[in-house]
């Protein structure tokens, strides 16, 4: 389950992305989690997703 405040699910996604995933979409099959809802989410915050440097910036 993912934290549900984005700014606290920025962090935890960052975090996973650094240490354990190698992509978004890794990340979000393993975690069964909607890849276009999370990215929906983090950029209200104005952070998009890089592939190239694997986080969100």
């Amino acid at each position: 389950m993912l934290p549900k405040d984005p700014v606290i699910l920025l962090s935890y996604l960052n975090t996973k992305l650094r240490d354990e995933y190698s992509s978004l979409a890794e990340l979000c099959a393993a975690l069964d989690a909607d890849e276009a809802a999370v990215q929906e989410t983090l950029a209200a915050l104005d952070y998009r997703y890089s592939p190239e440097q694997n986080q969100f910036i």
